[in-house]
């Protein structure tokens, strides 16, 4: 067997990437895999002697990641077959050219026999055109890539009973319901997949048929596909179909060259708490226990605190006629993300993108809050921001004489029953998402910018008398630094 056709893949890599414009990219929905992160993937495989190998390579691209597989079969590498056959998708014919190029050392002359197909992988798999229990092997970098509800893989997919919404997801379920029973996929994939409502059917199909087995995090958000300016966050998964879900390896590395790897083993309780309806998959930075987890003073739901948290109903496209740059008579106060700083609250404010104030009337009205004290938290965070969760508290007297607010939909509004909060628990509430602890628990499970309601709905909470306590200190707090803050909540773990 040649392996001199991962070094070939590598260099077309690099010139096709180079020669495609960033449309044409994202037009595709697929960035090519590097040499260092596809021989990665290759060495996760389990050891294996057995007659046969076929292996699934869907998204096959300029074929980078089929070379680093064949390439540990023909070394010393653990992977023993007498004979490998492989199905490669690749739907783009451009890119299927340089796919035949790559894999043609393997046609002839040796154990290895090659079919690439043209056609869309979604309806040959879903179709039925490819058996279940077909493949023993599946290594993928599927195309990520939004699919529309009403669309015709939406409803491929329906029939074979997945529910998704992003292509990645729909190449990795398909993959898995083609494997045999002790089938092994290993697949690059965006981090969001871990939570947040959309992936539940998907986290719910994957962990109903196969155990996870390992998974790597890049430290660096943008370091994965830097040649390709990716900055999602990306997650390297292995799987075994039907396999008995047992301890999990963990591995993290800051960029692709894996200089500084680590790796580490986690009870699959850390990994998906058995308690969580929400089925979210947690990667733990380290071997070390999430300490704000394991506090016996944080164990306590928003529910049991009687509190809820909602996603700012007011959606300003779909209301943009009502919306006023300046407040003015008939019209209630709008907040965005940009009138919150720190705890503070900045209203009226020249530059909002679309204004200030909103007017009250019946297409409006059942969308607003009554004004009183409320913790806000921003649903989107740059990721230049040193947190995730950034946290503010509103106050009544911001907004002399208004009787009603108006929430955006790019904040988080924490609430009781559309109702405002107690004064020091609204200050203690946003002091303690404000911590570092808080944000390092949360992005164990968080592979995104986003924070989601429901996110915030999952952790956990000092109790009610706490969190006064911690409210009725930060008033009194001159000027409240992180570190103030970070010091003053780990005493709550003590």
């Amino acid at each position: 067997m040649s392996i001199d056709s991962i070094n070939l893949a590598e260099t077309l890599r690099k010139e096709v990437s180079a020669g495609l414009i960033a449309s044409r990219k994202a037009g595709l929905g697929q960035f090519m895999t590097p040499a260092s992160v596809a021989k990665f993937m290759a060495s996760l495989f389990p050891p294996a002697n057995m007659p046969e190998c076929i292996l699934l390579d869907a998204g096959a691209g300029i074929g980078g990641l089929t070379s680093a597989f064949i390439e540990r079969c023909s070394t010393d590498g653990g992977l023993t077959f007498k004979k490998v056959r492989l199905d490669a998708y690749e739907i783009d014919a451009s890119l299927r050219k340089h796919l035949e190029r790559t894999l043609s050392s393997y046609a002839s002359g040796s154990p290895i026999e090659v079919c690439i197909h043209s056609g869309d992988f979604i309806e040959a798999a879903a179709l039925q055109n490819l058996s279940p229990g077909r493949y023993t092997h599946a290594i993928l970098n599927p195309p990520y890539k939004k699919i529309n509800n009403d669309s015709l893989h939406r409803q491929i997919l329906r029939q074979v009973g997945i529910e998704t919404v992003n292509l990645y997801t729909a190449f990795v379920a398909l993959a898995l319901d083609r494997m045999q029973q002790g089938g092994q996929v290993v697949a690059i994939i965006p981090r969001s997949f871990c939570n947040g409502p959309y992936y539940k059917p998907f986290r719910e199909f994957v962990l109903k048929r196969a155990s996870i087995c390992h998974l790597h995090l890049f430290d660096s958000r943008s370091k994965a596909f830097k040649d390709d300016d990716v900055l999602q966050e990306n997650v390297i998964i292995r799987l075994e179909r039907g396999g008995i879900q047992g301890r999990v390896q963990v591995s993290h590395s800051t960029d692709d060259r894996f200089a500084d790897l680590t790796i580490h083993e986690c009870a699959f309780e850390q990994i998906v708490f058995p308690e969580d309806i929400e089925r979210f998959i947690h990667i733990p930075s380290s071997a070390e226990q999430d300490a704000l987890k394991q506090a016996p003073s944080i164990q306590h739901s928003l529910r049991g605190l009687n509190v809820e948290v909602s996603t700012g109903p007011i959606v300003d496209f779909r209301l943009c006629d009502f919306i006023e740059e300046s407040p003015c008579d008939g019209c209630v106060p709008l907040l965005y993300p940009g009138h919150f700083e720190g705890l503070s609250t900045h209203w009226p404010k020249e530059g909002i993108k679309r204004g200030n104030a909103i007017r009250l009337c019946r297409e409006t009205e059942k969308w607003m809050y009554p004004n009183g004290f409320f913790t806000v938290v921003r649903r989107f965070s740059s990721k230049e921001e040193a947190r995730r969760i950034v946290a503010s508290v509103v106050r009544p007297d911001s907004f002399p004489g208004a009787a009603k607010l108006g929430f955006e939909n790019h904040l988080n509004v924490f609430h009781h029953g559309k109702r405002g909060l107690p004064e020091l628990f609204a200050y203690g509430l946003a002091v303690y998402l404000n911590s570092t602890i808080v944000d390092q628990s949360f992005r164990r499970f968080n592979g995104h910018t986003q924070v989601n309601a429901t996110d915030l709905r999952m952790m956990k909470y000092p109790d009610q008398d706490a969190l006064t306590t911690l409210g009725a200190w930060a008033k009194q707090q001159e000027n409240l630094t992180q570190e103030i803050i970070d010091f003053r909540v780990k005493k709550l773990l003590e």
